[in-house]
């Protein structure tokens, strides 16, 4: 039975079942530590699962342990090992010292049998059961007699300045008999209970007794015995195929997925029919008036739009940052396309452990050509002539900022000792990615881009001298039109956003890739929507500046994204710490910048789009 992989197991009677261990992590720091470093019971020299590249740069790190079960052979308060420590000597203080920041922090173990997470199932509210995917090394009762965390599940966790070991663990493993084609049985859940046991005998555990504790303050000798119970149960209501779904089930809640989506389709629509009220009664009015303008007196008296066609094409100012922001923000759109599609068709689902970021990261590697092909066509079509600067920094200029700060990340991580610190192989492995494959494939994009001797055809001439841009009204200034266009697109991603945050800080399962294809398409139209509304605003108050006022009205939601994140830190979580905090809004500002980029450019080709189709349309003497 294996850890890393999802196949049909079929166990016999003589099967064995074996128990893998996973990183330990908390709600209260981003750090991670692998199952070693707490100094539990741990198995010698046995080859560890390997692990995708999406595992480790999540900081997964499962290995092998002593818990090995037969299968259907019932046993109880079974001795795993015994772990003694002498506070006197340097290492054993430094272990259980670490051990009791664990449990002051609340990490949690995870545990995986057949792929399937070792849940632990309790009663919440409203008679709902919630499975927990994970459960606490202990937990801390402090000076003031107050309980924290899981010891406020027993009544005898109660003596003041206090550590309780959960040492014991009742598991249940529940499975489905196979009665057609080849026989045997299937697991189809694995759920256990904590427990805290200081056993009469540690050599020979009866499970009895009160709670196993450590005082905070004791020193010298201390025993702590790690025993653990198997019952198996066999359950013909759960089908091999179905058996997430008890885990899934408990998760946060559909009905509010279903709210935000309402609430998103709601904008979309308000947003449609301004759109469409422009396009079939504004523009279609504007251009019949225009177009029956025969003499040049009535041209002299244009008004509106048209009086800019013969600036509107003009190249923006940082044309090539602007040419490279695309480039990069179309790699990221086509990589969260792609990946989100094979995650709504299963491909990618939790039991598939690190397959979301792993095809993330190779999409992003094989979309290189996009990205050079259209940074050369706009940085062409807006004149430029440095074209080896243009692909220099289409190759390198995001994808290095995004690899600075992560590396700095990992850097923090190592120091801290942390599991989710990435091994120096897989750091040259991702360079060469970059360097070997996803560089020279932007080059190869950039050299057709640049080839094409027809550059984006414009369907009005620029005139040589620039129009004199009329003083504008507050709403129709540059800052407000981009601050206003953010909030839309973020008013339809806001809840997705808390259960997406969710699952990456508060270590809770993300598995609705149905409802996030989804809200992916309503941001895509309500961004492009948002960005056109503004632009034919600012066109008809005769400002033709909207290169960049349309990558940055539909960017800006990503400031809007950074504030909720903040406002995330400070009101759900509770990360403690200085490393952890770097740490927080360090892959904050990583995500921050892809969003920014991915945004914006929906919203600039959205709105060049718009522009080139009501100037086609308009007969210009």
């Amino acid at each position: 039975v294996t850890a890393g992989q999802t196949v049909v197991v079929f166990l016999t009677r003589q099967s064995t079942i074996e128990l893998f261990v996973n990183r330990l992590d908390s709600v209260e720091s981003v750090l991670p530590y692998e199952y070693t470093a707490f100094d539990f019971c741990a198995v010698e020299a046995e080859k560890r699962p390997s692990e995708n590249l999406g595992q480790v740069l999540f900081g997964e790190r499962i290995e092998p342990s002593p818990y090995k079960f037969t299968f259907k052979k019932s046993e109880k308060c079974q001795l795993v090992c015994n772990k003694k420590y002498n506070t006197n000597l340097p290492t054993d203080k430094t272990y259980m010292d670490f051990l009791k920041k664990g449990m002051l922090l609340n990490y949690q173990h995870h545990w995986i049998v057949d792929n399937m997470p070792v849940t632990w199932c309790y009663d919440v509210e409203d008679g709902q059961k919630f499975c927990n995917p994970g459960f606490p090394i202990g937990c801390y009762v402090t000076e003031g007699g107050q309980p924290k965390d899981a010891c406020v599940v027993n009544s005898d966790f109660s003596e003041k300045d206090t550590f309780y070991i959960f040492n014991h663990v009742d598991i249940t493993i529940h499975y489905h008999v196979v009665e057609t084609g080849e026989l045997g049985a299937r697991l189809v859940a694995a759920k256990m209970e904590p427990r805290s046991y200081k056993h009469t005998n540690a050599d020979a555990p009866d499970c009895q007794g009160g709670p196993m504790f450590i005082k905070n303050k004791d020193s010298g000798d201390m025993k702590i015995p790690y025993t653990y119970s198997i019952a198996f149960v066999e359950d013909k209501k759960i089908r091999w195929a179905s058996r997430w779904d008890y885990i899934l089930e408990s998760m946060p809640h559909t009905n509010i997925q279903w709210f935000s989506i309402m609430n998103s389709l709601v904008i979309v629509l308000f947003l449609s029919g301004m759109v469409a009220m422009i396009m079939l009664r504004t523009l279609h009015k504007d251009i019949a008036r225009y177009n029956q303008m025969d003499s040049v007196e009535d041209a002299q008296e244009e008004f509106g739009w048209k009086l800019v066609h013969g600036d509107v094409f003009r190249p923006p100012r940082k044309g090539m940052l602007l040419s490279v922001f695309l480039g990069s923000g179309t790699q990221i759109f086509i990589m969260t396309f792609v990946t989100l599609f094979f995650a709504c068709l299963g491909f990618l689902s939790p039991a598939n452990r690190g397959a979301l970021m792993t095809c993330a990261v190779v999409l992003w590697v094989l979309l290189g050509t996009p990205a050079g092909y259209v940074a050369a066509r706009f940085y062409k079509s807006f004149g430029g002539e440095k074209w080896k600067t243009n692909v220099l920094l289409t190759a390198f200029l995001c994808p290095g900022v995004v690899f600075a700060d992560f590396f700095l990340m990992n850097l923090i991580l190592w120091w801290e000792g942390s599991s989710a610190a990435m091994p120096f192989g897989t750091l040259v492995a991702i360079l060469a990615l970059w360097f070997c494959i996803s560089v020279p494939l932007t080059f190869i994009g950039a050299y057709f881009g640049f080839k094409r001797t027809q550059g984006i055809e414009h369907p009005v001439r620029t005139n040589q001298i620039p129009r004199q841009i009329p003083e504008q009204s507050f709403y129709t200034k540059p800052l407000p039109g981009i601050v206003m266009g953010g909030i839309l697109p973020f008013g339809c991603i806001f809840i997705q956003l808390f259960f997406i945050l969710n699952s990456i800080w508060s270590h809770q399962m993300y598995y609705m890739f149905g409802f996030l294809f989804l809200v992916f398409i309503i941001l895509v139209i309500t961004c492009s929507e948002a960005t056109i509304l503004l632009c034919y605003f600012h066109l008809c108050a005769e400002d033709y500046h909207w290169q960049w006022r349309s990558f940055l009205t539909s960017g800006f939601t990503a400031v809007y994204f950074l504030v909720y994140a903040i406002h995330y830190f400070l009101s759900k979580l509770q990360i403690t710490g200085l490393a952890s905090t770097i740490l927080y809004f360090g892959y904050t500002m990583i995500m921050t910048l892809i969003f920014f980029l991915f945004t914006g450019t929906i919203g600039f080709f959205a709105c060049f789009w718009f522009v080139t189709k009501i100037y086609s349309v308009v007969k210009v003497d």
